[in-house]
């Protein structure tokens, strides 16, 4: 399977174009308060030229209804991330794709979502998720590892956790908020390298 691939927190026609190139299967947008956040009209200029075979994604943390009416509104997302617990007091559009977010610091009781992603504590921070946790999860769901990615890690995380996709912020940043069209590149060469030269568990 083809490992999928999200850039995360982009607030640059230029991040968002080096995503692109890349070869990333999705970009996101952070509408949470952070230093990557934007507004939904902003991430709309964005992605405007955007190719529809990548994933748009809206990144949110325990959003109100109102701020998912207004990004639906003027982004148009493909894809909502948001932690697992929000949705339960959300009303999601239909065909919106729902990305949950489940955190190593937290136990989760019940059946997994057929595809989540895996953070650690604090979204954006570079904290490292716990990657034996996730290596688990990962057997039994497409899990979406994320936290402390960068491209000097990924391929070794993808041996050892065998993800559906990765996804990174923080790890490919020239100062906070603002990404660097190099690292997005080495990122990207270095997941799909990764990708292809594991052989039992080990990247050769």
């Amino acid at each position: 399977m083809t490992l999928w691939i999200k850039i995360c927190g982009l607030t640059t026609d230029e991040a968002v174009t080096a995503a692109v190139a890349a070869g990333a299967d999705a970009i996101g947008f952070v509408f949470a308060p952070s230093q990557r956040q934007v507004t939904p009209r902003r991430a709309s200029e964005l992605a405007r030229n955007v190719p529809a075979n990548i994933k748009r994604v809206a990144v949110t943390l325990h959003p109100a209804q109102s701020l998912i009416d207004e990004i639906c509104a003027q982004f148009h997302p493909d894809v909502l991330q948001t932690d697992a617990e929000d949705l339960q007091g959300l009303v999601i559009p239909p065909g919106l794709e729902v990305m949950p977010v489940l955190r190593a610091s937290r136990e989760w009781a019940g059946p997994l979502p057929r595809r989540f992603l895996f953070e650690g504590p604090v979204s954006g921070a570079g904290q490292t998720a716990d990657w034996r946790h996730a290596a688990q999860l990962a057997q039994q769901s497409q899990l979406v590892l994320a936290g402390g990615l960068h491209p000097g890690n990924v391929a070794e995380a993808i041996a050892r956790v065998r993800p559906f996709g990765v996804d990174v912020s923080s790890g490919v940043e020239r100062e906070p908020g603002i990404k660097d069209v190099t690292k997005i590149e080495q990122f990207v060469r270095a997941a799909r390298a990764g990708t292809s030269s594991r052989h039992g568990g080990v990247v050769e």
